[in-house]
């Protein structure tokens, strides 16, 4: 799986050579190219998915999709664990790069990088773990639920540390439960010594901490305990947890500043697109809806967690384990998890008994 491992770091500096692509593909890069003119995302991926599906075989194909009302559609996870769907290490290269394209086309440039970067992680584990046999950065897999461009459809890609699900039909797209991880959160030798996928998240963070008086930063930390896991795990449903923190009403203009641009760092994963109509919902909660809350440590090397909710979502942060070089990161839609809310709305507006 080395060789996949580094097509994928060759795909962030240049996204894929055009000299390893099919007539297909190459085609389909084109159009991706020049996706900052289109704003029909869900369309976008339909056209992508549809593709990808193409090009795989009969048995191919079976293991990859599923009906969109499959309870394999809430089987999420973020462990290393055997999973239903196609893995691509069992894709031949064009279907890879297919698959890389459609992984792409919802997210922005920096949640690309992320994402096909905790991809690579792996290796980086299996060098560390003596090539343990489930670290291996081939084991992500593509499932399609539906059928691609009929309403309402779905699709996901998941592996360690990665689960990125998309519900599309009434003209929307859903992107959560979205999670990301990184494990290391910072790779501390070899080639790729220095490596923190996750950065900004954990940087910003500890900037807004640091900013804090001491009365503000006594309403933030809301116990010196951190939890162990991100508090939701891997939950079928979104619940809300404790408003408990510091509201972003009771911080300064710089403050404020620095909260939001953390929010802004989970929400803008996706493209613009898809990230505006979020961004508005949140941001329209007003800043004494939104809360950020801390659990643990400030020093740095110390494990620490931290959440920010609102009242239509929640987003947890992680870095406990592995002596604090382990990070988990989620987003969850508290009304339209798994597109709960536009399938509400889709299903109100097909005629009865369609």
């Amino acid at each position: 799986m080395f060789a996949f491992a580094h097509r994928i770091r060759c795909a962030l500096a240049m996204r894929f050579s055009t000299r390893l692509l099919t007539g297909t593909t190459f085609a389909l890069l084109l159009l991706t190219a020049t996706r900052s003119f289109a704003h029909d995302v869900g369309a976008e991926m339909a056209n992508v998915a549809a593709m990808f599906l193409s090009a795989l075989t009969p048995e191919q194909r079976a293991t990859a999709t599923f009906e969109f009302k499959s309870e394999e559609r809430f089987n999420w996870h973020f462990i290393p664990r055997a999973r239903k769907g196609l893995a691509i290490r069992d894709m031949t290269l064009t279907q890879q790069e297919l698959a890389q394209i459609l992984i792409q086309t919802p997210l922005s440039h920096r949640g690309y990088f992320k994402a096909a970067t905790i991809m690579t992680l792996d290796q980086v584990l299996s060098e560390m773990e003596n090539h343990a046999p489930r670290r291996d950065p081939g084991q992500y897999s593509i499932s399609i639920f539906g059928t691609p461009g009929k309403d309402p459809w779905g699709w996901r890609v998941e592996g360690h540390h990665l689960s990125l699900n998309f519900t599309i039909g009434a003209g929307d797209v859903a992107v959560t439960p979205s999670f990301m991880g990184s494990n290391p959160a910072e790779v501390r030798s070899g080639p790729r010594a220095g490596l923190r996928v996750l950065a900004r998240e954990e940087d910003l963070a500890h900037t807004l901490m640091e900013s804090l008086t001491e009365h503000q930063r006594a309403l933030a930390i809301y116990t010196t305990n951190t939890p162990r896991e991100i508090i939701t795990g891997n939950n079928r449903r979104a619940t809300a947890l404790q408003p408990v923190g510091i509201s972003a009403a009771e911080l300064d203009a710089k403050q404020r500043e620095t909260f939001m641009e953390l929010l802004r760092e989970f929400v803008f994963r996706y493209r613009d697109e898809l990230a505006a109509a979020d961004w508005k919902k949140i941001a329209t909660a007003g800043p004494d809806k939104l809360h950020f809350a801390w659990a643990g440590g400030l020093a740095a090397g110390e494990g620490h967690y931290y959440r920010i909710q609102g009242p239509t979502f929640l987003m947890e942060y992680d870095q406990t384990q592995d002596h604090a070089n382990h990070i988990h990161t989620v987003w969850r839609d508290l009304e339209n998890d798994f597109g709960e809310d536009l399938l509400r709305q889709h299903y109100e507006e097909v005629p009865h008994g369609k």
